[in-house]
């Protein structure tokens, strides 16, 4: 029996996660940006300018955990922040045209890495997505608790 047959369903979940990360990384290094920073361009181009805070929760994450990636993002010139007219202590965050272009060229990765790994799998995604819809709603009301 191998060893990861005695590993649970969580240690095996978040090990092929973290491992699929690694693996992005190494592949969006040409492009300067982390699996973290496509995501949060991939929810910035699809859902449009946003508050930090809005921007964490559409990435399921706290704020303080998007900070970094926002700000080298913003560093790269693939993100710009901009006061908010209505309150300025706040700031929105959009994605640019060089954004856009990194965006892009890191969907190309995401391709050949998923499919390339043999992951793209219609059943894998119902499983992710069912622990997605089960557990997201409870993150989002500890976090509104706290």
């Amino acid at each position: 029996m191998s060893e990861l047959e005695e590993w649970s369903t969580s240690r095996l979940l978040t090990t092929a996660a973290r491992l699929v990360d690694h693996a992005w990384n190494e592949r969006l290094l040409d492009i300067g940006i982390t699996h973290a920073g496509y995501t949060t361009l991939g929810v910035l181009s699809r859902q449009g300018t946003m508050t930090g805070v809005k921007l964490a929760l559409a990435m399921h994450v706290q704020a303080q955990t998007i900070g970094k990636t926002i700000e080298k993002l913003e560093r790269q010139g693939l993100i710009s922040k901009i006061r908010d007219s209505s309150d300025r202590r706040s700031q929105r965050i959009t994605i640019t045209a060089a954004g856009i272009d990194a965006l892009a060229r890191a969907e190309d990765i995401e391709r050949t890495l998923m499919v390339g790994a043999g992951l793209e799998s219609s059943d894998l995604r119902h499983l992710l997505h069912g622990i997605i819809d089960e557990l997201a709603p409870q993150r989002h009301k500890s976090a509104a608790a706290g």
